[in-house]
């Protein structure tokens, strides 16, 4: 039986979670000895579509449908359940986006399986079918096993790497059956930001927090991540006083990020903090105060003021740009 694979795309574009998510489930499918399925759905068009089987994609699916051009999580949960009935599909896996945490949750309820949420390493099928995610802010990690006959994962953005394995893959039209009722709600406007790279798929990030003292200071951060290639993001404190907007908060009541490289400046690391940003692979902390939380979670820290290190951080990334 294939692994389904939801391909999620931005405006009739597939993006890096999608190739990780891709990749991900290549090699779970190469675990089972079987193939993979992608399911796309809106408005992508088959060139962009073809860029799937660069990751190891067999056969896809496009459902298209007029009133799909607007994410609805009723009418793709539908979608996804007709797709993986169609191909009888016993895994299926799907990105860490927003748009998922929406969407798994119906597809679980509507095909009664199993679902973990935010994956961050391939299943062991030895004794079921067993996947590793963090708990507890970060603080840990739990093994679940997933004892459904259909079994549903999300994988963390950034915790997977990309591998092309191009094939000739099949893309096949996919019509599903959809009525009114799969659309209880109608997008009036969908408002996206442009220019900026995104925080979930950042691979470094530079965050700065009440230690900052003012949006009049922020320019260092902007310059420092301009020069890394970064986004930028902030402490929900900074985010609250409006210093910074809300789509930079990064915590647990706002984006769970978890880039390659974490760049925290003044920011003295609570737990709510610590709980988005955990999943960083690497994490640098610049505060004056050598008791901060945040050092003990830290690869590398910085005891200093924020207005003496950043200078000479954004002097060094300018060195090392000139010379590559």
């Amino acid at each position: 039986m294939p692994v389904l694979v939801f391909a999620e795309n931005i405006e009739g574009k597939f993006h890096k979670p999608a190739f990780e998510v891709l990749t991900y489930a290549a090699d779970v499918a190469k675990m089972l000895n079987t193939t993979v399925t992608a399911l796309t759905i809106g408005d992508a068009a088959d060139d962009e579509i073809s860029k799937l089987s660069k990751y190891g994609v067999a056969h896809i699916l496009k459902a298209s449908d007029a009133r799909l051009k607007d994410f609805n999580s009723t009418a793709y949960a539908n979608i996804c359940k007709q797709a993986a009935e169609k191909i009888n599909a016993d895994v299926i896996i799907m990105s860490g986006s927003f748009n998922v945490k929406a969407l798994a949750p119906r597809l679980s309820a509507k095909m009664k399986a199993g679902l973990i949420t935010q994956v961050n390493d391939l299943p062991k099928t030895e004794n079921g079918f067993v996947v590793r995610k963090s708990v507890y802010s970060g603080k840990g990690f739990g093994e679940f096993n997933i004892k459904t006959p259909v079994k549903i994962i999300t994988i963390n953005i950034n915790a997977y790497h990309i591998t092309e394995n191009p094939v000739q893959a099949q893309i096949e039209a996919f019509t599903p059956q959809l009525s009114d009722s799969d659309f209880p709600v109608t997008v009036l406007e969908d408002i996206r930001q442009k220019g900026k790279i995104s925080l979930t798929e950042a691979e470094i990030v530079v965050s700065g927090g009440r230690g900052m003292k003012g949006p009049e200071n922020w320019g260092m951060i902007e310059e420092l991540a301009n020069i890394l290639g970064a986004a930028t993001a902030c402490s929900k404190p900074v985010a609250d006083v409006g210093w910074r907007p809300h789509s930079e908060h990064v915590g647990q009541t706002g984006l769970a990020i978890g880039p390659n490289l974490y760049i925290a400046i003044g920011i003295s690391g609570a737990i709510q903090h610590l709980a988005g940003v955990s999943s960083s692979k690497v994490i640098v902390v610049i505060n004056k105060d050598p008791e901060a939380p945040f050092f003990k979670a830290a690869d590398y820290g910085i005891v200093g003021d924020a207005f003496e290190a950043l200078p000479k951080l954004i002097e060094a990334a300018k060195r090392i740009k000139s010379v590559q």
